[in-house]
């Protein structure tokens, strides 16, 4: 198998080895289709791996039934390769514990508590690789802080690798991260009017 060599070598101090596994954040953005899916990709590659995977999805609604997320689930419960936990925002999350009283909280709140809860885990180093699905939304739209979330990052302890998907992820965000890739659309089948089907789509 080919292997990637670097342009540059860095004055860094660091090993050839201590260079290669640093802990990377990615960034999948832009306006075509795949952002997501190639994260789900990269979370394949980990589960191989052995390591634990962390799926945080922060917009799509709980009823949305992707077809990574089954086949995920399923991986991880193999006992073959790495766990995987699999959280979404559209259902409440399922570490929160809420007296039905309370009401239900906004998707603000929600992407809130989940953003929280993935600072838990950082500082607890609980997976290996956390998937933070659409997670540029809620920075976009102002919900989160982007530097907060640049200030966290930078500062997770360990080799945690982080994956940040979604639209017009914000300037200072991809000029952190380590790896942002811009998905550009060229055409796609929803332009001649075709709605998303099973197995393309999800």
């Amino acid at each position: 198998m080919p292997q990637g060599q670097p342009s540059v070598v860095p004055d860094d101090g660091l090993t050839t080895r201590q260079r290669r596994n640093r802990p990377l954040v990615f960034v999948h953005t832009g306006i075509g289709k795949g952002k997501s899916t190639a994260a789900f990709g990269l979370a394949l590659r980990a589960w191989n791996q052995g390591w634990p995977v962390g799926v945080f999805q922060f917009v799509k609604s709980a009823k949305w039934k992707v077809g990574e997320e089954n086949a995920l689930r399923v991986l991880g419960a193999s006992g073959e390769g790495g766990s995987v936990d699999w959280h979404k925002m559209g259902e409440g999350w399922s570490w929160i514990q809420r007296d039905a009283k309370e009401g239900e909280l906004s998707n603000e709140d929600k992407a809130r508590e989940g953003w929280e809860q993935v600072k838990r885990d950082l500082a607890a180093e609980k997976y290996k690789l956390y998937v933070l699905d659409e997670f540029a939304y809620p920075m976009h739209w102002g919900w989160i802080d982007t530097d907060e979330v640049i200030s966290v990052l930078r500062d997770r302890p360990g080799t945690q690798h982080v994956v940040i998907t979604g639209r017009n992820a914000p300037q200072a965000l991809v000029d952190f991260a380590d790896l942002v890739t811009d998905m550009s659309k060229v055409k796609h089948p929803m332009d001649a009017g075709q709605k998303g089907q099973r197995g393309i789509e999800w």
